[in-house]
């Protein structure tokens, strides 16, 4: 694969930044920034909408950023002050203009979604008082994939992704996700045990929230998650780790991430431009065999946005993100939340829920091609459901779990039980 040099539109880039002695200390780095230790205490979540403009086509940046203001993502406005909104989100946006909200850490995951749901609200007023609205659908079902944003990351990835499909395009520009985020964990031992359950859990409950099954450009087939198709299509060297051969996460993380094919190389040369032999990954920058391309060796800044070019279903991130769950239609997304708040609630739980999704734990492909229609993968998601409403931390909370619980008895995608937006929030078809 080609990589390729990002110039000096790098404005922080510097060539001593802390340059890495060893394999050993880089993935001692790794371990460190990746998971940091403490007692788990706080959930956050990003969400994900499609955007369009008043005829249903994309809106324009400069369109997203007037409507933004002081919140633009300075990726559209290099000026901006990206200003969080009043309860503390974030907003970034995707290359295909989806628009996402980053939401502060709380420890209650009420407080979370209250705080989100009026980010939210707030945001849809931001735009639509420049006739931009945002869809809750995890899919594009009717335009095709157009890239918005042409930073040189997303060129590279584009570049990567086509060499194997249509899918890296379809997933970077047309698909939109839930993502909530947990603490690591207090020491190494519950580290894996909250790694392994989010691992093991994560086809039981792609199937449970599937509500992707069109999408504009995909090739033919049903699928119940469009979305995750192409997560797992696009690029397996990054996106799908070997984490069943995986008894030390923090140590096997830093060896997987060094040995992933290099996706982007910052240079303060503009003159400069290269391509590495097929699949030189950091390891090889790091142990000189890159030394008459790139001309130095890699520095920590460098390893930090290697690390941002990995998308593992579940990222560590210092905390771990859980990054499999399609984008829910309506107000469906505060249901993950409740659900990864009570799973991890305490180790008996975190260990029971890993034993009910074992079964099917490594059937990616599976739940997202079947999604409920798999008779385990149903089961498995009415028991998880069923345990984590028996855990929740609200009556509110477990009678929304048990709700979903219900939902995937019956085999019905979150798409069958829409709660509406009471700001209009829709499906974009």
């Amino acid at each position: 694969m080609a990589v390729t040099l990002e110039r000096s539109s790098w404005p922080d880039y510097a060539p001593d930044q802390g340059e890495l002695s060893s394999r050993v200390a880089a993935e001692a780095y790794v371990g460190g920034v990746c998971f940091k230790l403490g007692p788990p205490a706080l959930i956050g979540a990003e969400l994900e909408w499609l955007t369009a403009g008043r005829t249903g086509s994309r809106p324009s940046l400069d369109q997203l950023a007037a409507a933004l203001g002081p919140h633009a993502p300075t990726s559209i406005a290099p000026t901006s002050a990206a200003v969080p909104l009043p309860g503390g989100s974030l907003v970034t946006l995707e290359p295909g203009g989806q628009i996402e909200l980053s939401s502060a850490p709380f420890a209650d995951p009420a407080a979370l979604t209250q705080h989100l749901s009026a980010d939210a609200a707030r945001l849809r007023d931001l735009l639509a008082a420049r006739e931009i609205s945002i869809f809750a659908a995890a899919a594009d079902a009717g335009r095709p994939a157009e890239r918005l944003l042409r930073l040189p990351r997303y060129t590279a990835m584009e570049r990567r992704f086509d060499s194997v499909g249509p899918f890296g395009t379809l997933m970077m520009c047309n698909t939109a996700a839930t993502q909530v985020s947990v603490d690591a964990g207090a020491d190494p031992a519950e580290i894996r045990a909250r790694w392994t359950a989010l691992y093991a859990l994560g086809p039981t409950l792609i199937a449970a929230f599937a509500c992707s099954p069109r999408l504009h450009g995909v090739p033919r087939g049903f699928w119940a998650s469009q979305r995750m198709r192409t997560w797992l299509r696009l690029d397996p060297s990054r996106t799908r780790p070997p984490v069943a051969d995986w008894a030390d996460p923090i140590t096997s993380y830093a060896r997987w991430a060094l040995d992933v094919p290099l996706l982007c190389v910052r240079c303060a040369d503009a003159a400069a431009d290269w391509s590495p032999p097929p699949g030189a990954t950091f390891a090889d920058w790091l142990s000189g065999a890159l030394d008459d391309e790139v001309g130095r060796r890699p520095t920590r800044a460098d390893l930090d946005y290697h690390l941002t070019t990995l998308f593992p279903p579940v990222r560590p991130t210092g905390h771990l993100e859980v990054r499999y769950l399609d984008t829910q239609p309506g107000e469906g997304w505060t249901t993950p939340i409740h659900l990864f708040d009570a799973l991890l609630s305490a180790p008996a739980v975190v260990a029971e829920a890993t034993a009910l999704a074992a079964p099917t734990a490594g059937d990616w492909l599976t739940a997202a091609r079947c999604g409920l229609l798999d008779s385990q993968l149903r089961h498995a998601a009415v028991d998880v459901l069923e345990l984590a409403a028996d855990h929740a931390g609200s009556p509110a909370a477990a009678a929304e779990l048990a709700a979903a619980a219900r939902r995937c008895r019956a085999g019905r995608s979150p798409l069958a039980e829409v709660r509406p937006s009471p700001n209009g929030s829709g499906v974009l078809r």
